[in-house]
C-alpha cells in the first residue's frame, strides 16, 4: 500500500503538533508529571494517536528535547551568521546574547531544567548529551574560540539557566545582584493562554 502525500503531511502536522504540545506541558510538570492523556488534549488528538507517533513517554520527552534543541541551534546559528569577520569573543556574545532572549520563552528553560533532572533515565540522558554536544560544536566551530572559550560560554549559559529558572533578576539582594552582573537577561515571554 502506498501513503499518500496527504495522509504523510497529516501525520507530520499532528505530530509537530503533539511535540510542540509536549513542550509545554513536559516544561511545566516534567517526565514524570505530564501524562500523555493531558498531551493528547492539548494537542487536540486521541492519547491512542499520540502512541501510534510515539512508541512510549520517554519517546516523546526525547523528541519534545531535541525540538527544543533544534531551537537552540537554529537561533545559535542565526546570531553567528552575522559575524563572520568578527574575532571569537564577539561571535560567542552575539550566541549568548540571541540565547538570551530565546529563553524569555520559559518552556524552553524548564524544559531542559526538566531533561537534566531526568537524566537517570538513559534516552533522556543521551539527548542531553547530543544536544550539549551539538551546541558545543556549533559555538566551537561558529566561532574559532579555544577550548576554554567555549567551555566559558557553556558555564556562562547555565549560570543564565539558573538566575532564569529562579528569576534572581527581580531578586532585591546582594547575593541576586552579584551574580547578576552583567548578565543579559529578558523578561518571560506572556503566554497567551493566560
Amino acid at each position: 500500500m502506498v501513503t499518500s502525500e496527504r495522509e504523510l503531511s497529516t501525520a507530520d502536522a499532528r505530530r509537530a503538533a503533539v511535540v510542540s504540545s509536549a513542550v509545554r506541558l513536559f516544561a511545566r510538570s516534567g517526565l514524570s508529571g505530564a501524562t500523555i492523556g493531558a498531551i493528547a488534549d492539548d494537542a487536540g488528538i486521541s492519547p491512542a494517536y499520540v502512541f501510534k507517533l510515539f512508541s512510549s513517554k520517554n519517546q516523546l520527552f526525547v523528541a519534545a528535547l531535541e525540538s527544543c534543541y533544534e531551537q537552540i541551534l537554529g537561533v545559535l546559528e542565526d546570531a553567528a551568521a552575522g559575524s563572520d569577520t568578527a574575532g571569537s569573543a564577539d561571535v560567542l556574545d552575539r550566541m549568548g546574547a540571541a540565547y538570551a532572549e530565546l529563553i524569555a520563552d520559559r518552556d524552553l528553560l524548564n524544559l531542559q531544567v526538566h531533561a537534566q533532572a531526568a537524566v537517570g533515565v538513559p534516552e533522556v540522558r543521551d539527548a542531553v548529551r547530543s544536544g550539549i554536544a551539538r551546541i558545543t560544536a556549533l559555538a566551537s566551530s561558529r566561532s574559532g574560540g579555544s577550548a576554554g572559550e567555549v567551555q566559558r560560554f557553556m558555564a556562562y549559559g547555565q549560570l543564565c539557566h539558573l538566575l532564569t529558572a529562579v528569576d534572581a533578576f527581580g531578586v532585591d539582594e546582594r547575593w541576586a545582584a552579584t551574580l547578576t552582573e552583567g548578565v543579559r537577561h529578558t523578561a518571560p515571554a506572556e503566554d497567551p493562554r493566560n
